[in-house]
């Protein structure tokens, strides 16, 4: 019974790829939307309404209102749950199905973006690579707002016991929020390095719904973990 898929008529067949747990196991407690964070931020929507939507093949209602991006994929619904519907894939699915130029806000251009350049914000090499020793010149200075004698960014350091990716805004527009992590770091003897390319952080293709660019981007991560030589990956968020 599991690995069957809904019977819908024709007309309301849906894209995504729906089995009994979405129709069959339901039953509307509206468990999932009362303990929503984003409950009642788009009219008409919430998470009840949007599986029960679904089951009846109306996604295409769904992927055209703004539940999908307001739902901010936290996982409340699906953990309160009582019958296990996995409601978190059946909402990123929804955002896959959005024609990708009207994906909300800089998110698909900045996906785009990180796949020509590296990051999502599509910051130069040597942009980056220049604001990494300005801020460890900051660093290194011994006084008592910033105590790290001797500091430096270690770029493509081989063998350390960690690579370190960044969330692109930081070294864009807020640069001494990445002095936090490095003082800890600093403080603790830590082993680790950042990669010069493709040290993005955050992955908008996962947020997105785009599979491809997401898988690309995890790939090009790994890469740098493996040509590095580096034992674990840390991501900022």
């Amino acid at each position: 019974m599991q690995n069957e898929t809904i019977r819908l008529s024709q007309e309301t067949k849906s894209r995504l790829e729906l089995t009994p747990e979405m129709a069959s196991r339901c039953y509307t407690c509206a468990t999932c939307s009362s303990g929503c964070p984003a409950s009642g931020l788009v009219p008409g929507w919430d998470a009840r309404k949007a599986i029960r939507a679904v089951s009846l093949g109306l996604d295409q209602e769904v992927v055209d209102s703004k539940w999908p991006w307001v739902c901010t994929l936290c996982g409340r619904c699906q953990y309160a749950c009582p019958q296990g519907i996995q409601i978190l894939k059946t909402f990123r699915g929804l955002r896959s199905l959005r024609e990708r130029d009207q994906v909300p806000g800089p998110l698909h251009k900045g996906t785009m973006m990180n796949l020509e350049r590296g990051n999502n914000l599509g910051i130069p090499r040597d942009d980056f690579l220049i604001l990494l020793a300005e801020l460890s010149v900051e660093l290194m200075e011994d006084d008592e707002e910033k105590p790290c004698p001797g500091f430096y960014v270690p770029v493509d350091k081989e063998n350390a016991n960690v690579i370190v990716t960044i969330n692109s805004k930081e070294p864009f527009s807020e640069p001494d929020d990445l002095k936090f992590w490095w003082q800890i770091f600093y403080a603790a003897k830590e082993d680790w390095t950042v990669s010069s390319t493709n040290w993005e952080g955050v992955n908008w293709g996962l947020f997105t719904g785009d599979d491809a660019s997401m898988k690309e981007q995890v790939h090009r991560v790994l890469e740098n973990a493996r040509r590095l030589k580096a034992k674990t990956i840390l991501y900022p968020e």
